[in-house]
């Protein structure tokens, strides 16, 4: 599935000129329901999908690929690890049980993101029958997913250890190689994710909670790519970023065709629509998956190398297939829009999507096979203790002209800061193309947020923040603070649900109904809670420092990824209700916002006080394995960073204090504004009520002298 990985892989305005949100019609409360399928079972598909036989050989022919092209190639890779050849049958097994995982992967996400997004759930709020029969066939794969997973715990285990793999049936042999390896640990919780998956397949009823399945069965590709050999090396930052995009693609766009495909066979309603939709999310996917896979590639094997090495010839062939993919299903599926449209029903599209779901079969099984080829630049390379840790090599000290010079993209948060600024854009522009008018400063707010978030995590700042605490700080307050504060005033969410287009009644819900189901939802009510955003807010400096979470968390790329994730979520949550423009599911008095932000400013401050005093190093261990000779001492730069954490509050305070003194001054005014209008239109009648009320009073005082 991935290029490389190891064991895994307007009128619809806003409500009003403060912009208030209304509550969306549909999908309706994602409240769990366990009972019968009543309203579903009234309505059965009129033929089954019958895709077992299909998928199970398809799962045939991807193993077939992988296995026959390791065979080629020699198995070279447990010479080049210096490992014990653990035999034929987990040399050859861990592909089998590496494609039946990839493969009941992503049906299970493709499922659900067909249950999810593309057919439309009844006005209830409950699943209709194909979005049903879609969270049924996710629950099946699930479960297979989790057996797979667990077969791949020993292979992997025993695959690392060079023994064969009835040698870790012993549950003491097998707990301690997953307890020294880490690929064995990435397969457990992949396996608990699509246990939770299969569970929560059979209890779901709702639109809510099958959304919540989907981004959980999302999350399950993680531990894969962040456990495989991408995660180590050198360069290993890069690799895995690219990794996490190319997964992700790779099941959304062959789950969802196959989901499709199974729709289409039982004669699903919704066809035409479910089909648009999944063919301008298969383009996308298809984009990233072809971008991800470069980028992959490109750092495990030189250009010259493509066609002199195994590896590269395999890459080739990858890269072949998957263009091969793009340009017949964007054509095929543009055809069968049109037939399906002009009632000719889906009988070419199952035709014509079960080839390019074999071609996809195909590519699993290259796949595969690359992540048991060993790339030509890891068998040459002899990387640094820094590049080992952290990915790359630091040339020297950070200096304030390295700050501005020395940058590495990073893929991850790099590409989403560029993807929010172009989307805003795009959302304005919409606006105006229509003649709507947009304030100039939320897109400036908005722009300065995006430019900020690749700053912090692609100049100099992010490129030595993995090896320096003092430099960590500056990031984790700019991420914390700065960003989240810039964005909120930018107003996405109203200007989502300005430029996007309503359903309208008795169609089904889009983008705009699903925004509208996300910022009403049980989890951002709870999120928003004044008192649970100031503990996530101010909790998590102490619970992430102090508790020795960050010490484990630094020698792991995707740890890193995900406390940067963290932080911009915990500022964004704690800042919308105090400045957001948008209107948050809790609305705060005035006073009450201020509180809240007054609050926070002393844990802050202690906070700094206790790193600046602290006697020992956090981190000391993984700090003082990079060996960095330009830090004058561990607990000097971590004092520094200390001072950075206490002093770094004082800028975003004041930022957020004259937000809420402009916000209050305009609320002043558009009240002013208001009262002037009712004044004209009542002839001052409150005044004159006013007048007659004191007359009356005074009359009344001078009748009592």
């Amino acid at each position: 599935m991935s290029a490389e990985a190891e064991p895994a892989r307007s009128a619809a305005a806003e409500g009003s000129a403060a912009g208030a949100v209304s509550a969306p019609s549909a999908p309706a409360s994602p409240a769990l329901s366990v009972s019968p399928a009543s309203s579903v079972s009234q309505r059965r598909p009129r033929r089954p999908a019958a895709l077992g036989p299909f998928l199970l050989t398809g799962g045939l022919l991807s193993a077939a690929v992988a296995v026959g092209i390791v065979v080629l190639t020699g198995g070279l890779s447990y010479a080049v690890a210096g490992l014990t050849d653990p035999g034929d049958v987990t040399r050859y097994g861990i592909m089998v049980v590496r494609v039946g995982a990839d493969l009941s992967a992503a049906v299970s996400v493709g499922s659900l993101l067909l249950a999810t997004f593309l057919v439309p759930p009844q006005k209830s709020g409950t699943l209709d029958v194909d979005g049903y029969a879609a969270v049924r066939a996710a629950g099946t794969a699930a479960w297979l997913w989790f057996l797979f997973a667990i077969a791949s715990v020993f292979f992997t285990a025993a695959d690392g250890a060079g023994k064969p793999v009835t040698a870790v049936f012993d549950p003491v042999v097998l707990l301690n190689y997953v307890e020294a390896i880490e690929q064995p640990k990435g397969w457990l919780i992949t396996a608990a994710v699509a246990l939770l998956l299969a569970l929560g397949c059979r209890l779901v009823l709702s639109w809510g909670w099958t959304a919540v399945l989907f981004f959980l069965s999302v999350g399950g590709l993680l531990p894969i790519a962040a456990t495989g050999h991408s995660a180590s090396g050198g360069s290993h930052d890069m690799a895995t970023n690219s990794l996490l995009f190319h997964l992700i693609g790779a099941a959304l766009w062959v789950g969802g065709l196959i989901a499709l495909l199974a729709h289409a066979r039982r004669r699903g309603d919704h066809l035409p629509l479910a089909t648009a939709r999944f063919s301008k999310l298969a383009l996308v996917c298809w984009f990233v998956l072809g971008a991800s896979g470069v980028v992959n590639a490109l750092v495990r094997v030189a250009p010259a190398q493509l066609f002199t090495t195994d590896y590269g010839l395999v890459v080739l062939a990858k890269v072949v297939a998957i263009a091969v993919l793009g340009v017949f299903g964007h054509q095929h599926r543009q055809r069968s829009v049109r037939e399906i449209g002009d009632g000719a029903g889906g009988g070419a599209f199952v035709r014509l999507a079960a080839v390019e779901v074999l071609v996809m079969f195909v590519t699993f099984g290259l796949a595969t096979a690359l992540a048991r080829t060993p790339p030509p630049l890891e068998i040459a390379a002899q990387p640094s203790t820094t590049e080992l840790l952290i990915g790359y090599d630091l040339d020297g000290p950070l200096t304030l002209l390295g700050v501005f010079t020395e940058w590495r993209f990073n893929l991850v948060y790099g590409t989403v800061a560029i993807a929010l600024a172009a989307l805003y854009l795009a959302g304005v522009r919409a606006l105006r193309r229509r003649g709507d008018a947009w304030p100039v400063g939320r897109t400036v707010a908005w722009l300065s947020g995006t430019a900020v978030l690749l700053f912090a995590t692609s100049s100099g700042l992010g490129r030595y923040s993995p090896a320096m605490f003092s430099i960590h700080m500056i990031g984790h307050m700019t991420l914390n603070m700065m960003v989240p504060i810039l964005l909120v005033l930018g107003g996405p969410v109203t200007l989502a649900l300005r430029a996007l287009p309503p359903s309208g009644r008795g169609r089904p819900p889009g983008p705009r109904e699903w925004l509208l189901a996300l910022v009403h939802s049980p989890i951002a009510r709870v999120l928003t809670h004044p008192v649970v955003a100031l503990v996530i807010f101010v909790g998590s400096f102490y619970v992430l420092y102090y508790s020795g979470l960050f010490a484990v968390a630094l020698d792991q790329h995707w740890a890193h990824l995900a406390m940067n994730a963290h932080f911009l979520l915990a500022g964004y949550v704690f800042f919308w209700p105090i400045i957001g423009i948008d209107p948050a599911p809790r609305q705060l008095p005035p006073l009450g916002k201020l509180g809240l932000l007054m609050a926070s400013v002393p844990f802050h401050a202690f906070f700094g006080v206790v790193l600046m005093n602290m006697q020992t190093v956090i981190g000391e261990s993984f700090y003082r394995s990079l060996d960095l000779p330009w830090v004058d001492g561990l607990l000097a730069d971590q004092r520094v960073g200390g001072g950075i954490a206490w002093a770094s509050g004082e800028l975003p305070v004041l930022i957020v204090m004259i937000a809420l003194l402009v916000q209050w001054t305009r609320s002043d005014e558009r009240e002013a504004k208001r009262s002037d209008r009712r004044e004209e239109a009542t002839g001052d009648a409150e005044l004159t009520a006013y007048n007659a009320m004191l007359k009356q009073l005074a009359e009344r005082g001078a009748q009592r002298d």
